[in-house]
Order: structure tokens, then C-alpha cells, then sequence
């Protein structure tokens, strides 16, 4: 008989939260610290959507996100999960470029980039000045006719060099191009521009494992490989989803699954106005990604200099179709010395990433796949091969993710590491309007993407669940 991992579940939930990624968790952790009688489901057999890890012989555990993410976490991470969650989250401090343009290190913040830019690039301080205020400066509710392209326009008119320094990081966060909302680059860029980059020491499988004990802590339902088919609404209100094949009464659903597939796939669009369906039509799905892991021979390092966080090129400009494209010239590395697992075995793991889209790796034949995975390690080993040299022989184990892997893993549509494009933002926040005690806290709109999005947009939607559940309680 195979193992029923709704057994024990309840018949009726206050919230069922659909997946595990940090939205979600956070969402469900908040609720279920207020009182409410929560249900998180996830379809993997491990929590944390893209931010989960997963091991290989050898004692090489691997981080399936990038890691580096702007100093809110540890506020976030503190007021909303717990201080001892929030005190394993420290700096990075070689942040490094690599190209054509320019070769340096940075601590990735205002004081250290604004020496940067007027030294090493010749901008005037004042420029500088008024460059970092403007994006300081930007929300939700600016232009969104203004183009990043158009802000460097203003700024740094004819520099590529600078664009190529104040760009790449971001898209690599986010899946950011030149075209999208000025106001997206801005408020993703003034966050990491706060104090610099950090990350979790320990590694995702030691924050999700604590993220995991404090939801349990606090009364949440937790369950694993449930699969939820359908989210049933009557009388324009969420009445119970289908997991399983099994019925579950709830008053809310908070999806962290991908916003098109909660609204076609899980819901359907027959139970929405025309012009919202015709608006959710309209969002257009991110990019996705390609990563190899690399796991280097016991005893066997990198030297410290060689950065935390690498963004190496070897284009001679910077565009975003390159960054996408199968023809590969540019690849952020990040890599994991020892005392990023300080309690595990020592070893130093290297992780490589590129933007991809989903398109170039589909409709191809097994046989070809598998030829096109093999090509990105080796050429993954060639441009590796000027930061660690003989890398090849140094690697005990390697192995490559693409925009297949993503799909099959996350049920993402198309594999979409970032969700959706900045359109998609609207298009979640209104679900309510539309079926109530029906929310979405997946990554959307760029901003919402990345570790801190993702948490903060799981806080935002979980009051606004409090908010209905309590106001439907109270006498009229």
C-alpha cells in the first residue's frame, strides 16, 4: 500500500497554504502563530521550493538557490521566523566582477559602489549621489512607463561599463532586463545597497530544518508530497481544495505555487470577471535558470580571494539576451567554502549560474538533452578553469540543472525561477476581489522575488488573511 501522507490530517482548516518556498512557509507561520488552524502542503518530498537543497555521496550537500540576499532578512528573518534563525545570516565579503569592461571587488554597498563608480569610473560624486536618492526613493506606486534602461539613460548616458556594474547583479537576483519597471531595479538594487550581501551559514537545509521546527512549534500542519489538484470555489468564495484525491474544507487558501497555474490550473477561469481573466492572461512569465554543481576533492580548496560571489563574462557588452541565451558568456559563481557548513564535513562546493530560457532546453530528444547538459558542464569547466585552475581534475563530483529540472521539481510553469513578470503583482493582490478568502504569495513582480520578497510579500498576504477570517467571525 503506498504511504498515505494525509494520514492524521484533519477534515477542516481555518487556512490551507499551498507549497512550501519561503513565501509560503512564512505566510503559514504567521498564521498559525495568530491561532488559526493551518494546513501547509507541499507537493516535493522536501520544504522550501527553490530555496531547498539536496545531497550527493560524499557528504556534498548542495543549495539549490544563489545564495546572497540584501540585510532585511535579518530583520524579517527575526520579527517573523526567530533570533536564532536571524543570527546564522552573515555577509559576504567578496563580491567580484569579472569581464571585459572591468575586473574588481566590492562589499556590494552605497559607500563602497559610490567609491567605485567616482574613482575607478570617473562619475561625479553628485551623479553618484543622486543616482542611489532616485532608487532609494522608488515604490510601488511609480511610473511604470520608465524603463531601467531609461534611468541609466538619465544617470549614466552612453556608459556601458557603469550599467554592466549597477545590472548584472540584479538580474541574477531577480531575472531583471533593461525593459522592465525602473521602480524594480530600484527597490531591489537600494536594499542590497543597504549593507551588502549576506547569507545563511549553515546552508538552506539548516534554515528550512529550523523554519520547519518553529511552523510545528507553533501548530501548523506540515505535510510533504501532497500534491493539492484543485482549489473548489462556491458562491465566489474558497470552499475546499483536493489533495490527493481527498477533500479538505478551508475558509482561505494562500497559494505559493506559480499565479498562472493558481488561477487556470488550480481554480479555472470560469470563477473570475472577464477583464481580471483577460489581465491574468496578460502577465508574462519570467525566466528561468541553469545551474551546475560542483563539488571539490576532500582536503581541496579555493583561496578566499577568489570571491564569495564571482559574476564573470566574457562578453565584451552587456546585454540581457545574452545573459539567456544556450550560447553561454556569462556565469555568476558562487562558491561554498568550509565554514559555510561549519557543523558538516569540510568541503568547498562551487555552484554555477545562468539565466536560461525554458524554450531553448524544451522539445529536444532524450539523447540530445543529455548531450546539451554534458556541453554545459564542460564549458562550465572551461570558464571555471581561470579561477581554479585543473579544475577538472580537482572536482570529486559535478552534475547540471536546467530549466527541465526547475519544471519537473517546482511544477513552476516553464520552470520560471522568478514567477512572473512585474504585471503579475496586480493581478495577485486583486484575487481576493475576485474569490474570497482566495491569496497568492508566490513570486511575482520582480520585487517580490528573491529570499526577502518572497518573505515579506508570506507576511503581507497572511494579514491580509487575519484580516478576513476575523472580520467574517465578528457579530454583525
Amino acid at each position: 500500500m503506498p504511504k498515505d501522507f494525509l494520514k492524521g490530517a484533519s477534515d477542516e482548516y481555518d487556512v490551507v497554504v499551498i507549497g512550501s518556498g519561503l513565501g509560503g512557509m512564512t505566510a503559514a507561520n504567521i498564521l498559525a502563530r495568530d491561532g488559526m488552524k493551518v494546513l501547509l502542503l507541499e507537493q516535493h518530498y522536501k520544504l522550501g521550493g527553490l530555496a531547498t537543497w539536496f545531497k550527493r555521496p560524499g557528504g556534498h550537500i548542495f543549495d539549490i538557490s544563489l545564495h546572497g540576499f540584501p540585510y532585511g532578512m535579518v530583520k524579517s528573518c527575526r520579527r517573523y521566523w526567530s533570533k536564532e534563525i536571524a543570527d546564522s545570516i552573515v555577509q559576504l565579503k567578496g563580491v567580484r566582477f569579472d569581464n571585459p569592461m572591468f575586473s574588481l571587488t566590492t562589499t556590494f554597498d552605497r559607500k563602497d559602489f559610490t567609491n567605485l563608480l567616482t574613482s575607478d569610473f570617473g562619475i561625479e560624486e553628485e551623479t553618484v549621489s543622486r543616482f542611489f536618492d532616485t532608487a532609494r526613493g522608488m515604490n510601488f506606486y511609480d511610473d511604470q512607463d520608465r524603463t531601467t534602461r531609461d534611468l541609466f539613460e538619465e544617470f549614466f548616458p552612453g556608459r556601458e561599463d557603469v550599467v554592466r556594474l549597477l545590472m548584472e547583479p540584479i538580474v541574477y537576483a531577480n531575472g531583471s532586463t533593461l525593459e522592465d519597471p525602473a521602480l524594480t531595479y530600484g527597490i531591489v538594487f537600494s536594499n542590497f545597497m543597504s549593507k551588502g550581501v549576506f547569507v545563511f551559514q549553515g546552508g538552506t537545509d539548516k534554515l528550512v530544518k529550523s523554519m520547519e521546527k518553529e511552523l510545528k512549534a507553533n501548530g501548523a500542519d506540515v505535510r510533504i508530497n501532497c500534491d493539492v489538484e484543485k482549489i473548489n470555489v462556491k458562491n465566489d468564495a474558497v470552499e475546499s481544495v483536493v489533495v490527493n484525491g481527498r477533500t479538505i474544507r478551508c475558509k482561505a487558501v494562500v497559494s505559493n505555487a506559480n499565479l498562472r497555474s493558481t488561477i487556470f490550473n488550480m481554480v479555472g477561469e470560469d470563477h473570475f470577471d472577464n477583464s481580471f481573466v483577460d489581465d491574468a492572461k496578460e502577465v508574462r512569465l519570467n525566466n528561468s535558470s541553469t545551474q551546475v554543481y560542483m563539488a571539490m576533492n576532500p582536503d581541496d580548496t579555493v583561496p578566499r580571494e577568489t570571491g564569495d560571489l564571482l559574476f564573470s563574462s566574457t562578453a565584451e557588452r552587456f546585454e540581457t539576451d545574452l545573459l539567456l541565451s544556450r550560447d553561454i558568456t556569462s556565469r555568476t559563481f558562487s562558491f561554498y567554502y568550509p565554514d559555510t557548513r561549519p557543523d558538516k564535513k569540510e568541503r568547498t562546493l562551487i555552484v554555477s549560474s545562468t539565466n536560461a530560457n525554458f524554450s531553448d532546453w524544451n522539445d529536444m530528444s532524450k539523447e540530445e538533452y543529455e548531450a546539451s547538459k554534458q556541453d554545459l558542464i564542460e564549458t562550465t569547466f572551461d570558464a571555471l578553469e581561470k579561477y581554479v585552475p585543473n579544475c577538472r581534475e580537482r572536482i570529486a563530483h559535478v552534475e547540471a540543472a536546467t530549466p527541465i529540472t526547475f519544471e519537473h521539481y517546482t511544477k513552476h510553469i516553464s520552470g520560471a525561477s522568478f514567477g512572473t513578470k512585474f504585471e503579475g503583482l496586480a493581478v495577485s493582490r486583486k484575487l481576493p476581489e475576485q474569490v474570497t478568502g482566495l491569496y497568492h504569495a508566490g513570486s511575482c513582480g520582480i520585487i517580490m522575488s528573491g529570499w526577502l520578497g518572497t518573505i515579506n510579500y508570506g507576511v503581507i498576504v497572511a494579514n491580509d488573511v487575519i484580516n478576513q477570517i476575523t472580520s467574517a467571525s465578528m457579530p454583525a
